[in-house]
């Protein structure tokens, strides 16, 4: 058995490996060969519990993940989420391996906004807003890093001391320019490619749909329950919406629910990621790009199998 921690999910060689079984996944979805069932969620104190299970058949692997979310950790320099994926082999029951359920999910989350942006932000895309400074956004630095040529950096949280943190991380990674910003509107305003990351519990919008640009790409990943919103719901009456698939938007992503109690947005109107990928659909040539993730069972799998076979 293989104990899998941060240090060794780390490196750019092993987000496109993760991006890569991410997508040969997100396929088998889409072609109903695989289904990534519904999280359970516990309620214990001040803490959350979900219970993570998926199974990947043509892989031979199974996964189930424990996280604990804790709202107030960061008063106590704790994280928000902690957590461990076990790997099984569904053949023989062996566990093959325990990973670092923090660091995993804020890999594999990552990686998924990496991959949209990779199928739908312009090539050229390079200006790019991060809203929340925690472990998620880092790691969707580093996945758009990946996958476009990104020449200005704008960040924006609450927290100024953690953005400045954060602003000086990012500086060591890049030649781009990086800017903290004292609002959500200088952030976004303008921006090619719009990433929330944020830990927001409230139905309140945290970017208007006038702040974004035409033909701009969001991936909107952040909020901590299914009634949460970061971007306007009525962005998605024209943009190009993109999700994991249409059962788990529906059920989880506080936009979308909007949208469509709304009458913005018809469930039709749902693109599945597995469907960009196989080529059955595309955004209209600029045309704005919402991506919006829920987490899946199965990309925890998905970037489990990545992992362990790295090594």
């Amino acid at each position: 058995m293989q104990i899998i921690d941060a240090t060794e999910m780390s490196g750019d060689a092993r987000l496109w490996q993760v991006m890569e079984v991410l997508g040969e996944a997100f396929k088998d979805l889409r072609t109903g060969e695989e289904q990534s069932p519904p999280r359970t969620l516990l309620q214990h104190g001040p803490s959350e519990m979900l219970i993570s299970p998926a199974a990947w058949m043509k892989r031979g692997v199974a996964s189930v993940k424990i996280t604990t979310l804790t709202q107030g950790n960061s008063e106590h320099g704790l994280p928000l989420i902690h957590g461990v994926v076990v790997l099984t082999d569904i053949n023989t029951g062996q566990i093959l391996a325990l990973l670092d359920g923090a660091s995993l999910t804020a890999l594999r989350t990552g990686a998924v906004a990496g991959l949209a942006t990779s199928l739908c932000a312009p090539a050229n895309a390079g200006d790019l807003a991060i809203l929340g400074a925690g472990v998620q956004a880092r790691a969707t630095l580093l996945a758009m890093l990946a996958v476009r040529q990104i020449h200005r950096v704008r960040l924006f949280s609450r927290t100024m001391a953690r953005t400045d943190e954060f602003a000086q991380w990012a500086q060591t990674l890049t030649d781009a320019e990086v800017t903290v910003c004292s609002s959500a509107f200088e952030a976004v305003q303008g921006a090619d490619i719009i990433c929330t990351t944020t830990s927001t519990s409230s139905s309140e919008p945290l970017i208007k749909t006038d702040w974004v640009a035409p033909g701009a790409h969001l991936n909107i990943i952040g909020g901590t329950h299914e009634e949460a919103i970061e971007v306007d719901p009525a962005l998605l009456k024209t943009a190009f919406v993109i999700v994991e698939t249409r059962a788990a938007a529906q059920e989880d992503a506080g936009e979308v629910r909007t949208a469509l109690a709304r009458g913005y947005l018809q469930p039709e109107y749902l693109n599945e990621l597995g469907a960009l990928i196989l080529g059955e659909s595309t955004a209209k040539r600029g045309q704005t790009t919402a991506f919006r993730s829920v987490g899946l069972a199965i990309e925890d799998t998905a970037a489990a199998v990545a992992l362990y076979q790295f090594r």
